[in-house]
């Protein structure tokens, strides 16, 4: 007896309550706080569990409507662009500095969808790269160093 309901959505709504339910039980762990005082564990929990809920309903919405069509093929591009600039994020962000790192990581990413052309990309990778200045230098106040020891200028 086959299931009459969408492989894509069903499994979607699954990956979004695993992942949903393993940060909420993870952030069990640490001091809840209120919504005035937020402990660690606050935006984990209340964060998971909206993904669970998500999960939950995207699920629901596959059921009784089976898909109509083969599903696509891979990504790979999208997905070796976008795994790979995390970890060149993580491995480069000490040595080249805030500024390069976002700059490069959001031009890659921003290709990682073939819809975008490379002056689209650097559009979005320059106008990310101003936004994070803005929020986490400015906003938040961190201190982060603009180019790091790699670059001498």
């Amino acid at each position: 007896m086959a299931l009459n309901a969408s492989r894509n959505d069903l499994a979607s709504g699954a990956l979004f309550v695993a992942l949903g339910g393993y940060f909420a039980l993870e952030g069990l762990k640490y001091d809840f706080g209120t919504p005035f005082r937020m402990g660690p564990g606050f935006m984990p929990v209340v964060l998971g569990g909206v993904l669970v809920a998500l999960g939950v309903a995207v699920a629901a919405t596959g059921i009784g409507k089976p898909d109509a069509e083969a599903a696509p093929a891979w990504p790979w591009r999208g997905i070796a662009l976008v795994l790979g600039t995390i970890l060149f994020f993580a491995a480069t962000i000490r040595g080249l500095g805030f500024i390069p790192v976002v700059l490069i990581a959001g031009f890659a990413t921003a290709l990682s969808s073939s819809r975008n052309s490379l002056l689209a990309a650097l559009v979005v990778s320059a106008g990310l790269c101003v936004l994070c200045l803005l929020i986490f230098k400015v906003g938040l106040g961190l201190q982060l160093p603009l180019f790091g020891p790699w670059l001498r200028f």
